[in-house]
């Protein structure tokens, strides 16, 4: 890079040469990391946009306040150089009624009403029961047939689900 921009030097038309360093998500979660342990957050997810748009979006066990999104954002700001860096930022919380995205999601919504789809197109609306590592429980109501024949009966059913067989879960938005 050194010798093709002395190559230019001196000349009346340099090639201006439009060269942003990309921020790593390796870099925001460093630098990030301590403060999200102080408010009791975490990341949900962070994308960088090849322009350098870089979107924090947070979620923590009592939801994420917009004092705590400035506050994360002035400290990347402070970490960062636009001049250097050319970057344009976003520090959100994880939205109501927005798939989960991580395990921690499914934790912390214990109790709560949920909508899952299953891969194979199955849905099933329950409250989270249990969350592990690798799978999360629901228990529903079920209509189902009494040994009559003719009527039914509602059965309360408790399911698991592995993470990989899910498509996405969503907290049910209720206003009672």
């Amino acid at each position: 890079m050194q010798q093709f921009l002395s190559r230019w030097q001196g000349t009346e038309s340099p090639v201006l040469l439009d060269v942003a360093i990309m921020i790593s998500r390796e870099t925001i979660e460093a630098i990030v990391a301590e403060k999200l342990e102080e408010e009791n957050l975490f990341i949900v997810d962070i994308s960088i946009s090849p322009k350098n748009t870089i979107t924090i979006m947070l979620d923590g066990e009592k939801g994420v306040s917009i004092k705590s999104c400035v506050a994360i954002s002035r400290l990347v700001e402070s970490k960062l150089d636009r001049n250097v860096e050319d970057y344009g930022l976003e520090v959100t919380s994880a939205g109501l009624g927005q798939p989960f995205r991580v395990v921690r999601q499914y934790s912390i919504n214990i109790g709560r009403e949920v909508e899952v789809l299953l891969l194979d197109g199955n849905k099933f609306k329950g409250v989270i029961v249990e969350a592990g590592s690798d799978n999360f429980s629901i228990e529903y109501s079920e209509k189902v047939l009494m040994d009559d024949g003719k009527h039914k009966q509602v059965v309360q059913q408790r399911k698991s689900f592995p993470y990989n067989v899910v498509k996405s879960t969503k907290a049910v938005i209720s206003f009672k």
